[in-house]
């Protein structure tokens, strides 16, 4: 089995999960089964398909991995954006956690560069 807690990516991740779930605890309760859903989901999808995919056998296995947690980022800054339309973060926590999506966009950009 890989060794996935030796990637900086997933380190980044892991914490962006644990902000993400520090962040929708305060979200109105009628978002429960909504945003804050799929927003916790989008996050968890970003570091789990990076350890999914570092189990793989192959690289190309592990660059599809790669393409999902992407995906996944991708959502999560969605879900920031609409947050923040909402009044549910203010402009500084959604700034903050864009900063924190771009590194992670980053590191996910290099390690698929990498990779290919």
């Amino acid at each position: 089995m890989h060794d996935y807690h030796k990637l900086l990516v997933w380190q980044k991740s892991f914490a962006f999960v644990l902000d993400v779930y520090r962040l929708t605890k305060k979200f109105p309760r009628e978002e429960l089964f909504g945003l804050v859903s799929q927003f916790r989901r989008a996050a968890v999808s970003i570091m789990a398909n990076i350890v999914e995919g570092r189990g793989k056998p192959t690289e190309k296995d592990f660059l599809r991995y790669l393409y999902i947690s992407k995906g996944s980022l991708n959502e999560c800054q969605c879900f920031l954006e609409l947050a923040e339309g909402l009044k549910y973060i203010t402009s500084l926590e959604l700034n903050d956690c864009l900063k924190k999506v771009a590194e992670l966009g980053f590191l996910l950009n290099k390690l698929i560069q990498s990779i290919s």
